[in-house]
């Protein structure tokens, strides 16, 4: 490829509207360019790199055994029907109408479609197991489209969708699914994280996330640092933290008149702010599903966790209390909630850790007051207890081995134990062998494809533009030519070194537009690409190329043998 023959165009300046670096280098890079809110045109350069990110997901994705296949994006009403989905997705999901007055979605996933297809071509568990994938755009119409490619309304998605005949056939896919993500982030050169994950509104009874590593992550990743253990903080288990200590404290008021915080409160009476307790006041069900006032209970140093809190009985469709409730049922104001002295019966929930504190401080449920030396079982009942919070760093580890660290991750990557609830739905059946008709457990495996090459951006940076893992540079070399105009030995040379190198399946561009070599060597440093040689007069004179890696300080003298076998391996 020649850069003179190929549509390249970069920024100097940094674009205003860009919050994210990927976003911020992919447009300086000319990768993308912005069509409308969440929609980009990606340029032939980021087409490139995409492509490369498609190539070793369809490669491994073959390779584990899934076939191919391509579902309309258009999809109508009536199959989102038979799921519920039609209205239960939500707002992200775009709906259009055509001109019969047909109502349709543009999807955002196929599990309908997929089961459709399924349901019509599949009869007998001799054709199990199966698992169809594609690679398509997707919609999902975002509240508020941002950071580029990595949160917008159009994207590009591998999505596969197997079937079984028992559970057992389904654990076996998803292990081979969570196999293949696997070399799949690491052929592609990236920092990863496996972690266990809420399976949210796909459903399903298994779900692990996959994460590219970087600081601009969204999500907050829990892993032992001495094992294998690995969670999103949503689902991460919060441990309990070991026996109560004995009480060793009397009960009494505290006078705290503008102190509404955990934190103020531990400053003014000089105390931990663990041996404090946050009261959150919200309003779920109770058996008969009529509303019930709920007190939830974490340590004051830590942060309630809402989607554990919402699997609990009774606090599926929870909500936060209002202040006239408030006042109903404890007589106080925000601030200075707790445990003791209600006015009306309320169901109490400790956080394991609350669980275990002695001689602790809570609201008094009196404006201007806390209660210090609260005990469970002296002062109050024994609670219902639960594991309701975020885990924090050095946690113990649920699986017992050493402590837990944090880090911010990118979804990339999802795989989902779905079970029967598409099957049974849509009336999916087989025939198993006994001749008796049954619904197939499915599994689901989805990879963002234009979202890992934001990720990989911010992951692999510095001040001078994107540092690609070389699997997914546009070009892995940059040959550069200096003043080939006026020197037509310069432009031989590195003409037939381009064509040597591609010859020898290594991808290399000839940068041949004639730029001055800072504008150039800025160029390629830009858009990311691993290797860069230079080839000029005063090299040849002395047998030499300037070869530096992109991720070098400094570059380096090279013989043509040398340089070589440094690019050939």
């Amino acid at each position: 490829m020649r850069l003179s023959q190929f549509h390249l165009r970069t920024e100097k300046e940094t674009p205003a509207d860009a919050e994210v670096i990927s976003h911020k280098l992919m447009l300086k890079a000319g990768m993308i360019r912005k069509l409308a809110a969440g929609l980009y045109t990606w340029s032939p350069l980021g087409l490139r790199v995409l492509r490369k990110v498609e190539g070793i997901v369809r490669e491994e994705m073959n390779r584990a055994g899934a076939i191919e296949m391509a579902m309309p994006s258009i999809q109508p009403k009536e199959l989102w029907e038979e799921t519920g989905r039609w209205a239960k997705f939500g707002p992200q999901l775009l709906k259009i109408r055509d001109r019969k007055e047909q109502d349709y979605c543009f999807t955002p996933t196929a599990e309908e479609a997929v089961t459709d297809f399924f349901r019509q071509e599949v009869a007998s568990y001799k054709q199990l197991p199966v698992n169809f994938y594609q690679v398509t755009t997707k919609f999902r119409d975002e509240i508020r489209p941002r950071f580029g490619v990595m949160r917008a309304r159009e994207f590009i998605m591998k999505d596969a969708y197997s079937f079984h005949i028992d559970d057992d056939s389904l654990a076996a896919e998803y292990r081979n699914m969570y196999d293949a993500y696997s070399r799949i982030f690491t052929r592609l050169g990236l920092k990863f994280r496996a972690v266990f994950a809420d399976t949210g509104a796909i459903g399903g009874s298994a779900s692990h996330e996959f994460h590219v590593l970087a600081d601009s992550g969204e999500d907050a990743l829990a892993f032992s640092e001495t094992s294998d253990y690995a969670a999103n903080v949503e689902l991460a288990e919060a441990v309990s933290p070991g026996e109560r200590p004995a009480p060793s404290e009397a009960l009494r008021d505290i006078d705290t008149p503008t102190q509404k915080t955990c934190e103020d409160v531990a400053a003014l009476m000089g105390i931990p702010l663990a041996r404090t307790a946050k009261s959150i006041a919200i309003v779920g069900a109770d058996a008969e599903g009529n509303d019930q006032f709920v007190l939830a209970l974490v340590r004051g140093d830590h942060m309630v966790n809402e989607i554990k809190l919402a699997k609990l009985p009774g606090l599926a469709d929870y909500r936060l209390a209002t202040e006239a409730e408030i006042a109903e049922f404890l007589g106080s104001e925000p601030g200075f909630l707790g445990p003791l002295n209600a006015k009306k019966p309320i169901r109490v929930i400790a956080d394991r850790s609350v669980a275990a504190l002695a001689d602790f401080v809570v609201g008094a449920n009196k404006p201007g007051f806390h209660i210090a030396g609260v005990n469970w079982g002296r002062d109050l009942p024994e609670p219902e207890t639960a594991d309701i919070r975020n885990v924090v760093a050095g946690d113990a580890s649920p699986d017992g081995k050493g402590v837990l660290g944090l880090a911010r991750g990118i979804e990339v990557g999802h795989v989902f134990a779905l079970g029967r609830k598409y099957s049974e739905a849509m009336q999916a059946k087989v025939l198993d062998a006994g001749g008796k008709a049954v619904h197939p457990a499915m599994g689901c495996y989805g990879i963002g494809v234009s979202r890992i090459v934001a990720a990989a951006i911010e992951q692999n940076h510095d001040d001078n533009g994107i540092l690609w893992p070389q699997a997914m540079a546009p070009w892995q070399v940059a040959v550069c030519m200096i003043n080939p105009k006026n020197d037509a030995a310069v432009s031989e040379a590195a003409e037939a070194l381009h064509a040597e190198l591609n010859a020898a399946g290594i991808d290399t561009v000839l940068d041949d537009r004639g730029l001055r070599p800072g504008a150039m060597f800025a160029d390629m440093e830009l858009i990311g690409i691993p290797h860069r040689v230079v080839v000029s007069g005063r090299g040849l004179e002395s047998g030499t190329f300037e070869y530096r890696a992109r991720n070098a300080a400094e570059a380096e003298n090279l013989d043509r043998d040398a340089l070589l076998r440094k690019l050939c391996g």
